[in-house]
């Protein structure tokens, strides 16, 4: 019984590894590849799948969903001969998994070293400026030829990007001097735009500040005048409409006497030949005044005196310490002695 019992468990123990061997379960975007004595079958996918057991092999598993691999830095020159370092990252898919298991022996590998001698070409074509400017077409261009490449290996390309392009240290301070440089260029233009700016509204301020105030003085100019020319009529009109005499504008003429005194500098005092016109005409009416108050009283009209010839001009120096002092104009006892500094009481002429 210990045999037929030993080869019954050997049986059972078979049996199961055979089962285990026979059902092959795929998870979901992944195939596998079956190979029957060393030769491609078939390609298992997603699922519950039943294969012969010890005949038929699972070789790998392919994962078919989008794969990201980035590359470490790799040295290219450029055509100004500066050597850059450049990260590059590839998002690729497997399409096909028998053509990625046999067509290529590490799709992978062979990738990342057709990334590398691509880019190497298109970098070689342009200088550093250009490089660091055209990420776009560089990675147009990568895409273009690892996409035509690695399409009979079974694996599509989707997108190529530069992670990083470093240049040399010594090239990066220069190019930091440069953008220095140029940040400072265009700072002292817009200062020296702004200050311009500022000078041609400040000058045009002033000279409209110029133009409103010569406005205003010519019209208060305008204005003054109109306002004397008024003041002008008005006195003259009321001279003329008053009718005043010779007497009254005699005394009003001695009235402004005092005014020619005036003033700490005035050395010499020029008394014009008028002066003498003025006092007869005062004196007349002084004299008539007088007259017709003696006749009032009883009295005879005294007559008026013969008109004598006007004086000459007659130059009478001042001190300033003294003060004006009375000027005798014409000697005799019919002509007054006035004061230029005395207020006399106005005549009224009517």
């Amino acid at each position: 019984m210990e045999p037929v019992l030993i080869v019954l468990v050997v049986l059972v123990v078979v049996a199961f590894i055979a089962l285990i061997k026979t059902i092959q379960v795929i998870p979901q975007a992944s195939a596998a590849i079956v190979e029957r004595f060393g030769r491609y079958t078939r390609t298992l996918n997603a699922g519950l799948n039943i294969v012969v057991p010890f005949i038929d092999r699972v070789r790998n598993r392919i994962d078919l969903r989008e794969q990201v691999v980035p590359f470490p830095p790799q040295p290219v020159i450029t055509q100004d001969n500066l050597v850059v370092n450049i990260d590059t990252v590839i998002y690729y898919q497997v399409t096909d998994p028998r053509a990625a298991t046999y067509e290529v022996a590490s799709y992978i590998q062979a990738i990342e070293q057709l990334t590398v001698t691509t880019l190497r070409n298109i970098i070689g074509s342009m200088d550093l400026e250009s490089t660091l400017t055209s990420r776009e077409v560089i990675n147009a261009g990568l895409r273009g030829v690892l996409d035509e490449a690695t399409g009979k290996w079974g694996i599509r390309v989707n997108r190529v990007e530069l992670k990083a392009i470093e240049p040399p240290t010594s090239i990066q301070d220069s190019m930091e001097k440069q953008m220095r440089a140029d940040r400072d260029k265009r700072a002292a233009i817009l200062t020296a735009e702004g200050q311009r700016q500022a000078q041609i509204l400040k000058a045009e301020g002033e000279k409209q500040a110029d133009v409103l105030r010569a406005e205003g003085e010519a019209q208060a100019a305008v204005l003054r005048a109109d306002g004397e020319a008024a003041a002008i009529r008005t006195v003259f009109e009321a001279i003329h409409d008053g009718d005043a005499d010779q007497k009254l504008l005699a005394y009003q003429y001695l009235q402004t006497l005092p005014e020619l005194a005036k003033g700490d500098s005035n050395k010499l005092w020029i008394i014009p030949s008028e002066v003498g016109d003025a006092l007869k005409g005062l004196g007349g009416a002084f004299g008539g005044l007088t007259g017709n108050g003696g006749g009032m009283n009883g009295g005879a009209v005294a007559a008026p005196s013969a008109p004598a010839a006007p004086p000459a001009a007659t130059q009478v120096p001042i001190d300033p310490a003294a003060g004006p002092r009375p000027v005798d104009v014409e000697k005799g006892a019919a002509r007054p002695r006035v004061d230029p500094t005395r207020e006399y009481p106005k005549i009224d002429p009517q």
